[in-house]
C-alpha cells in the first residue's frame, strides 16, 4: 500500500506549492494564496506578540520592522520544504529499484529520498546516486519545478521590491507636499495657494494616479502590507489619512462657487474612490474582523476633535488665501459625514499595525498643533 499511497501524497503535495506558486506569483491576486495568505497574516500575529515586551525599551519598531522581509524568507523556504518533502515520498519506494548508489548499498529512508529530490529540485543533480529507466524522466521534471519555482520567487520578490520602492516614495511625496506635519490641510492650502488650483490640480491629478498604483501594488503584492517602517509616513493608514482628508476637506471647507470645478473633477473623484476601495479590499484581506463596523452616531468627544479639526483647518486656508465655505456648520456636518466613512478604518489598520494614532493623525489627534505653525504667509520668504 505504502508503494502507492506515497507517491501519490508527494503528487498532491508538489501540486499544492505550484498551485499557491501560480496564485501568488502568476495570479497575482490579494489573499487568493493558499499557504502564502496564511503563512503571512500568522507571521504578522507572531511578530506582534513577539515585540509587545520590548515597547519600553523602543525595540518594537525595529522587529517590527523585519515583518515584512522574514515572511519573504519563510514563504521560499515553506515552498521548497514542501517541494523536497513531496518529492521524496515520490522517489521513497524507487530507493534500491530505479535510483541505484554508486558505491555500497543503497539507502532506502525519507531523508535520503529527500535529499535526492531536493538535489534535482536545484538541477545539481545527485553524484552518488544515479536514476535508471523511467526514473530519468522523472529527475528532469522534479529540475523543471525546481527552476520554475526558483526563478518565478526570484522574478517575484524583485517586483515586491520595485512595488515597495514606489510606495515608499508615494508616502515620501506626501509626506513633504503637507510641510513634514502630516496635516491634509497643509497639503490642499500648498496645492492652491493663493486661492489658485489651476496649477495645483496637475499635482492632484498626479496623486490620483499613484494612488490607482498603489492600491493595484498591494493588489498584485499581497505581502507588501507587511513591510513596515519605523517612520509613521510611510504606513499604509497615513497615506490613506492624508488623502482622504484632503478630499474630505476640499469638499466640505472650500467655498461652492469659487471652486466647484474641483469638487466636480475627476481627480479629486479618482482620489475618492481609489483610497476607499483601497481600505475596502485590505480590511477584508489583513485584518483579523474584517471590515470594520460603521459606529453610528460617533461619540461625542470625538466630534468635538473633529470640529476643532475643522475649524482649525478653515483657518490655514483662509491664510491661504483660499476662499472658504460661507456656511460653517453646514461644512462641518459634510465633514463629518464623508470622515466618519473613513475613520474608523484608519484607526484599525492603525492598530493592526502598531502605530500610534498620534503619528499617523497628529492634525486630528491634536487640532491645536496647527494652530502653533507659523502663518502660511511665510512661506514667502522661508523655505521651511
Amino acid at each position: 500500500m505504502l508503494h502507492w499511497i506515497l507517491p501519490i501524497l508527494g503528487v498532491l503535495l508538489i501540486a499544492l506549492v505550484m498551485l499557491d506558486v501560480f496564485l501568488t506569483v502568476l495570479y497575482a491576486r490579494i489573499g487568493t494564496g493558499i499557504i502564502s495568505h496564511l503563512a503571512a497574516c500568522w507571521m504578522w500575529r507572531f511578530f506582534r506578540l513577539l515585540s509587545k515586551p520590548f515597547s519600553r525599551w523602543h525595540l518594537q519598531e525595529l522587529i517590527l520592522s523585519f515583518a515584512g522581509p522574514t515572511m519573504l524568507v519563510l514563504m521560499i523556504a515553506i515552498w521548497f520544504s514542501m517541494l523536497m518533502l513531496g518529492g521524496g515520498l515520490i522517489l521513497q519506494p524507487m530507493l534500491g529499484k530505479s535510483f541505484i548508489a554508486t558505491k555500497g548499498p543503497t539507502p532506502h529512508d525519507l531523508i535520503t529520498a529527500m535529499y535526492l529530490a531536493g538535489d534535482y529540485l536545484t538541477t545539481a543533480g545527485a553524484s552518488d546516486i544515479t536514476p535508471n529507466g523511467i526514473a530519468r524522466w522523472l529527475t528532469t521534471f522534479l529540475s523543471l519545478v525546481g527552476i520554475s519555482t526558483l526563478t518565478l520567487t526570484l522574478t517575484y520578490i524583485l517586483e515586491i521590491y520595485n512595488a515597495l520602492q514606489r510606495r515608499n516614495t508615494f508616502a515620501l511625496k506626501l509626506h513633504l507636499a503637507s510641510g513634514e506635519t502630516a496635516d491634509a490641510a497643509e497639503l490642499v492650502a500648498g496645492i492652491g495657494p493663493q486661492g489658485e488650483f489651476t496649477a495645483g490640480y496637475t499635482h492632484l491629478t498626479e496623486i490620483a494616479a499613484e494612488m490607482a498604483s498603489f492600491k493595484e501594488s498591494h493588489h498584485f503584492y499581497s505581502v507588501l502590507f507587511y513591510f513596515r517602517f519605523k517612520e509613521p509616513y510611510y504606513a499604509v493608514s497615513r497615506i490613506t489619512l492624508m488623502v482622504l482628508d484632503g478630499i474630505s476637506l476640499i469638499k466640505s471647507a472650500l467655498d461652492d462657487k469659487a471652486y466647484a470645478w474641483l469638487k466636480e473633477s475627476a481627480a479629486v473623484s479618482q482620489l475618492w474612490r481609489g483610497s476607499m476601495h483601497t481600505l475596502t479590499l485590505l480590511a477584508v484581506s489583513f485584518l483579523p474582523d474584517g471590515i470594520p463596523e460603521d459606529p453610528s452616531p460617533p461619540e461625542p468627544e470625538k466630534i468635538e476633535l473633529w470640529r476643532r479639526r475643522y475649524l482649525a483647518a478653515l483657518e490655514r486656508f483662509r491664510q491661504a488665501n483660499i476662499r472658504t465655505i460661507a456656511d460653517e456648520h453646514l461644512g462641518f456636518e459634510n465633514y463629518v459625514n464623508l470622515r466618519v466613512r473613513w475613520d474608523r478604518y484608519i484607526t484599525t489598520f492603525a492598530n493592526h499595525m502598531r502605530h500610534d494614532m498620534q503619528n499617523i493623525d497628529p492634525a486630528g489627534s491634536k487640532p491645536e498643533l496647527i494652530e502653533e505653525r507659523q502663518p502660511f504667509t511665510t512661506r514667502l520668504r522661508s523655505a521651511g
